[in-house]
C-alpha cells in the first residue's frame, strides 16, 4: 500500500502509515541508544526489566531485539 509500511506477513492490519514507521524507527534506535551506551542517561536494570513486562529476559537479550528492531524498521521506513 503506498504510503504505508507493513510491519508482518502483508494482512491490511499490519500495516501503519509510512510517518508513523519513522517516528517508530528513531523511537526504538534512541531506545536501543539508551540501553546500550554508559552515562546517565543509560536505562538502568531495573527499567529494563519493567520494558520487558518484568520478565527474567537478560538486557543484553533486550537490547539486541531492540536493535534488530530498529534496523528492520529503518530498512522498510527507508524503501
Amino acid at each position: 500500500m503506498p504510503g504505508s509500511t507493513t510491519l508482518g506477513p502483508g494482512h491490511g492490519a499490519d500495516a501503519i502509515d509510512h510517518p508513523d514507521a519513522t517516528r517508530l524507527a528513531a523511537l526504538t534506535r534512541e531506545l536501543h541508544r539508551l540501553l546500550s551506551e554508559d552515562g546517565p542517561n543509560r536505562i538502568t536494570d531495573a527499567q529494563a526489566a519493567a520494558l520487558c513486562g518484568g520478565g527474567a529476559r537478560e538486557r543484553e537479550e533486550f537490547t539486541a531485539w531492540v536493535e534488530r528492531v530498529a534496523g528492520r524498521l529503518e530498512a522498510a521506513v527507508a524503501d
